[in-house]
Parts: structure tokens; C-alpha cells; sequence
């Protein structure tokens, strides 16, 4: 399960050591940990990583096929995980050391920015080949924060992004190595921190207005859907 940590002016939430998929529980765990950084006082940054293969496999689709009947609540607080942490009023920072996959790839997307292991492990919106579209916030997010064609590409082809070419197509802002990637996090989070604050959180839901607008609806049928 998700664990914080504080490194100086920078907390380290560890998503965990699995697939990390958007579990309940593990919703809860992440929404508790992001409570405790936005409370806290002074320079604060939040650099959120990962132990193993993935970082995150996205949502957790044994437990929605079981729970077909909560879709709509689930999704929605899914919706409500990415609409935070894209406004989130600290800066923050992926750490992507391992594959990153749809809902995974989502919520990498709505931190400010992301380093990626550069030899090994993909950024992947696989929606299209498991036939699941995606919902209208998701699509919001995905193209609020990639360019035009990128988003298309991805979206539409499922396409496999290894670190380099993640970086060049603009999707991370740096590739380390193996070894590197959280500390790179740290190195691009640490300067940010004393930028927390009611300001920043400001500017970013101005800036993404729009989409956080299609990310908070409510009553959005998710019938046709069963995860991402």
C-alpha cells in the first residue's frame, strides 16, 4: 500500500511495490497522503514514485467487473483523484521507474511534471486495444496536458512510449537512469517547494479550468464502461 515519507522540504509518496491499481483501498491511502501535504505548513514539494515493475497499472478491473453496481462512485472518485492532484496547490512530481499505464498514465499526467527511467519500462494508454473507451474527463485530462497530435497518437494507437521517446514527444520532462529516477524527481522538486500555497493552487485550476470542470461533473454514466 501507499506510503509517505518526508525527505526535507519534499514528501515521497511511495504508490507501492505491485501494480498499484485504483483500488479502493488504495484510493483511500493516496487521498490520506495527499491530506497530509496539503495541510502542511512552509516549502513543501511531492514527488510520488513507485518500487518495482510498475508505477501504475491503471484501474483495478477484477474489482469493478465485482462491483459493477458502484461504477459510477468508483470513477468518480477516480475523477476526483486526478482533478486534485491537477490543481494541487504543491508542485509536484512523477517518478516513473517502472511501466505507467492508463489510469497509471492519467494521474502521471496531472502532476506538474515527470522524469522517466530512460532503458526500460513504457507510458501506454491502452484503451483502444481493450476495447474500453475512455471517459470524457479522462479525454479532457490526456489532452489538456499533451499536444494535439501526441494525444491523438497515444489515444488512437495505444502506442508504447519508452523513456526517449516519451521525452522527446513531450510527455516527461527528463529520463534517468534505473537507479536515478527518484532522485531526479527530488533534484526538479526541491527547488519548486517554497512555491506552495493558495497562489499555485489558483493558477492551476485557472489554467485547467476546463478540464477540471469535465473531471468534477456529476451524474456521468459510466454504464458502457468498465475500466481503464
Amino acid at each position: 500500500m501507499p506510503q509517505l515519507e518526508r525527505d526535507g522540504d519534499v514528501f515521497v509518496l511511495n504508490l507501492g511495490d505491485g501494480e498499484n491499481r485504483f483500488h479502493p483501498d488504495w484510493l483511500a491511502s493516496v487521498e490520506a497522503a495527499l491530506d497530509e501535504v496539503e495541510k502542511g505548513d512552509g516549502p513543501r514539494a511531492l514527488v510520488t514514485a513507485a518500487t518495482g515493475k510498475f508505477y501504475s497499472n491503471g484501474l483495478d478491473l477484477e474489482w469493478i467487473a465485482a462491483h459493477f453496481e458502484e461504477i459510477a462512485d468508483h470513477l468518480g472518485r477516480v475523477h476526483g483523484l486526478f482533478a486534485r492532484m491537477l490543481a494541487f496547490p504543491v508542485p509536484t512530481v512523477a517518478a516513473l521507474q517502472g511501466h505507467t499505464f492508463a489510469a497509471g498514465a492519467m494521474i502521471a499526467l496531472a502532476h506538474d511534471f515527470r522524469v522517466m527511467r530512460a532503458d526500460r519500462g513504457f507510458f501506454c494508454l491502452p484503451e483502444v486495444d481493450i476495447q474500453i473507451p475512455f471517459t470524457p474527463g479522462m479525454s479532457a485530462l490526456i489532452q489538456s496536458r499533451l499536444t494535439k497530435q501526441v494525444a491523438h497518437t497515444a489515444m488512437t494507437t495505444a502506442r508504447r512510449y519508452g523513456g526517449t521517446d516519451a521525452l522527446s514527444a513531450g510527455i516527461v520532462d527528463q529520463v534517468a537512469d534505473e537507479d536515478k529516477v527518484v532522485e531526479a524527481a527530488l533534484e526538479l522538486a526541491r527547488p519548486l517547494a517554497a512555491k506552495a500555497g493558495a497562489t499555485l493552487g489558483a493558477i492551476k485550476s485557472q489554467m485547467y479550468a476546463q478540464t477540471l470542470a469535465v473531471l468534477r461533473e456529476k451524474n456521468v454514466d459510466f454504464s458502457a464502461l468498465g475500466g481503464s
